[in-house]
């Protein structure tokens, strides 16, 4: 699955004002909420209950958090940039500010793991989260990882 197929513009946020880990994932659900009609409180605490597994923030300042939604047949994906880095609990103990969000149809869980797997590998790229930290606004947050999406056999 392409990114472009689960981000769209308006899931890319930019300087993103966020406290905590929380608030990083109220916002994600609410995000998703808009785009899905599922309930954002339903959806927050499917990925806090993820969370509770284990963290899903892999290090360097990035977080892939994801989680299974009843009731829906499209993945949805969320970007967003912190403005200030928050704790996240990381594998690295480092605070985070990128954060990549997928949220996916329950019955869909096998077909997004590999999804996950890019994002994962294209946000371990220094150079792609670089460009990520310094864009200036969504419009440019959201074409760095379409063009990095698009190009990912050469990245």
């Amino acid at each position: 699955m392409q990114i472009n197929e689960v981000l769209s513009l308006d899931c890319t946020k930019s300087a993103v004002q966020c406290s905590s880990k929380k608030r990083a994932l109220e916002l994600i659900s609410k995000i998703v909420s808009e785009h899905t009609g599922q309930d954002s409180t339903e959806l927050f605490e499917c990925m806090l209950g993820r969370e509770k597994l284990g963290s899903t923030g892999i290090g360097n300042g990035i977080a892939i958090p994801h989680a299974r939604m009843t009731n829906s047949d499209k993945a949805v994906a969320v970007l967003l940039q912190c403005e200030e880095a928050i704790e996240f609990d990381s594998v690295d103990n480092r605070p985070v500010d990128l954060l990549f969000a997928l949220l996916v149809p329950e019955n869909q869980c096998k077909e997004h793991l590999k999804t996950l797997s890019s994002m994962a590998k294209c946000l371990n790229d220094k150079k792609i989260t670089k460009r990520l930290r310094h864009a200036q606004s969504d419009e440019e947050l959201f074409e760095i990882m379409l063009s990095q999406n698009n190009g990912e056999d050469n990245a």
